[in-house]
């Protein structure tokens, strides 16, 4: 009976570490879904950055100086 014992406390571990794999598997599904979102973010504001960053600073000395000359 000691090994059957045995046997069955071993298959009684592996049910439950596969119920673990699964539910660290879930997990780790949902983490990269979420890394996933904020790389799309950081993707648009470094888009958003090298527009603005792209276009000439207008001052408010040269909208004057433009306003004077007309």
């Amino acid at each position: 009976m000691a090994i059957t014992d045995k046997m069955w406390d071993a298959l009684t571990t592996v049910i439950k570490m596969n119920d673990k794999v699964e539910a660290l598997a879930g997990t780790a599904k949902s983490q990269q879904e979420k890394i996933e979102n904020l790389t799309e973010r950081v993707i648009r504001l470094e888009t958003a950055l090298e527009v603005a960053l792209s276009r000439p600073v207008t001052t408010r000395t040269d909208a004057v100086q433009l306003e004077l000359k007309d």
